[in-house]
């Protein structure tokens, strides 16, 4: 019955009415090549469709960048790039420059180079810059790490794109993560921080060969595999309940599908640490053979005044499948050899 509902969902997601379901599903499902003339036949309708559109409607046109902040969630040109690259936006599209480098520019600004010894709480939000406690640097190393992530996966790559990578490994934690808790006695690596660098320099070492990257990468999926995506070291207890929902977009959240999908990324999802993750991934799958989004991070509705996304992602529904998670969640299982 297995197969026939794969094949039955797989056959739904190629029929779908956004072309980003169907880049997606065949080339991250079905593994066909990227690269190939009809994958990029769909990738242009992806640059053409609706929701495309929609997300670059603040920020596209001559000489035009949004008057937003870059990180201005969920609709600033961070989040924009994010999204395009995670829908199969076709590579090396100039027109989406300006918006790179008011990214770029922002997470460069010279406040990031700027550190500072802070012994308490108080003291690390008493002046701009990288507060340094107890021999950590506590910097949302997310921003940086998505933003590298983008232009990678966008084909957007310039010179800056080292500097970037050279901020998140000056910034890695002992443990291999990254982390922006300003509590002096915080040691840990956080999982919303650690994942989008951890990608980005995965991203990276594969682009060029860079070997410092790739082994603070593969330093980092130590966070994850050490707590099996998603429990505690000491007792094995979940560790945060919305780690085990199913989201899309994450933005810069975590949960245990984005986490396998850096795992798959990574090369690591058939380590044994991922079968629990994998397990309760399979255990949420529908009747109809897909899986749903069980909570959300953006607020859509036709009045654009109440969203803080420019683009509905489907909503959420504990019945109804989501095409977004569904995708994702069959392009893990089959890297993990589970379809």
């Amino acid at each position: 019955m297995m197969a026939v509902a794969n094949s039955d969902v797989v056959d739904r997601l190629l029929q779908s009415d956004e072309p980003s379901i169907r880049w997606k599903t065949r080339a991250l499902v079905l593994g066909e090549d990227p690269e190939s003339a009809s994958l990029r036949s769909v990738q242009e309708e992806v640059r053409r469709s609706a929701r495309v559109r929609d997300l670059l409607l603040r920020h596209m046109g001559p000489g035009r960048i949004s008057a937003a902040p870059a990180y201005a969630k969920w609709q600033g040109a961070h989040w924009v790039l994010h999204a395009l690259a995670d829908l199969g936006y076709p590579t090396g599209d100039h027109e989406l420059a300006p918006m790179r480098d008011q990214v770029v520019e922002a997470w460069l600004d010279p406040l990031f180079y700027d550190e500072f010894e802070a012994g308490a709480k108080a003291d690390a939000y008493k002046r701009r810059g990288v507060p340094v406690m107890e021999g950590r640097y506590r910097r949302c190393a997310s921003q940086q790490g998505n933003a590298l992530l983008s232009v990678i996966r966008l084909g957007l790559v310039d010179d800056r794109a080292s500097r970037l990578v050279e901020r998140l490994l000056h910034w890695q934690w002992p443990d291999g993560g990254w982390n922006c808790d300003k509590e002096p006695t915080a040691d840990t690596s956080s999982f919303m921080e650690t994942l989008p660098p951890m990608r980005a320099l995965a991203a990276w070492a594969m682009l060029t060969g860079d070997a410092a990257a790739r082994a603070a990468s593969r330093r980092a999926t130590d966070v994850f595999l050490e707590r099996r995506l998603f429990k505690r070291r000491r007792d094995g207890r979940v560790i945060y309940p919305e780690f085990t929902k199913l989201h899309y977009p994450l933005y810069w959240h975590y949960d245990i599908l984005g986490g396998l999908k850096a795992m798959v990324e990574l090369d690591v999802v058939d380590d044994e640490r991922c079968t629990d993750a994998l397990d309760l991934l399979v255990s949420k799958r529908l009747s109809d053979g897909g899986w749903p989004a069980e909570a959300r991070y953006y607020h859509h509705s036709a009045e654009r005044k109440l969203s803080n996304d420019d683009v509905d992602w489907g909503g959420v529904s504990s019945r109804r499948a989501n095409p977004w998670v569904t995708v994702d969640a069959l392009a893990v299982l089959r890297a993990a050899g589970r379809m």
